[in-house]
């Protein structure tokens, strides 16, 4: 590969890595055509970014991304690597569970995580639960919502249960305290 190539590509893995919060490293060797076609699709549908890289040139790209440190991750830079990039949090790791959960020899399945970068913390292959279950930004705001809403529903609901009366005894009791 020509020097200027490799800058190329360097400086577009450079730009991904600054354009996606989160970064998994994967191993998909062992995939047949079929299969890698079929996990292809899944990113794309999940919009997921599943990238195959050289080892040495992420690093490379990982060493001039301002701000981020990924040298925690250089020891898992082995083999063949791909990248998955995603603006969400936990759908690479349920995508290589969703890919892996019908896999007899769990140690052989493949799409297998190498390594994570995800909500600014770094993730071994043995996090792959956890990360599977990070609460996406989305979710979170739906989970305070509800939080939220919660109260209030009560109190409508007492409101209209008991129809008028509940008013009628609220503003009782104002007037009295006023008096």
């Amino acid at each position: 590969m020509k020097k200027e190539d490799k800058g190329r590509i360097i400086n577009e893995l450079t730009e991904q890595l600054k354009q996606y919060p989160h970064l998994y490293l994967a191993d998909i060797e062992a995939l047949n055509a079929e299969t890698t076609s079929k996990l292809r699709r899944e990113c794309f549908k999940r919009d997921v970014k599943l990238v195959m890289v050289k080892n040495t040139l992420l690093q490379k790209a990982m060493d001039q991304v301002e701000g981020t440190d990924y040298s925690e991750l250089y020891s898992v830079l082995k083999g063949n690597t791909a990248i998955m990039l995603a603006m969400t949090a936990n759908v690479p790791a349920r995508l290589i569970q969703d890919f892996t959960k019908d896999s007899k020899k769990k140690e052989e399945a493949r799409p297998k995580l190498k390594g994570a970068y995800v909500q600014e913390g770094f993730y071994t292959a043995d996090d792959l639960e956890t990360l599977a279950t990070i609460k996406s930004r989305e979710e979170m705001i739906g989970v305070v919502i509800g939080m939220l809403q919660s109260p209030i529903k009560n109190v409508i609901s007492a409101l209209q249960s008991n129809g008028g009366q509940m008013i009628h005894r609220i503003l009782e009791t104002l007037e009295e305290r006023n008096n």
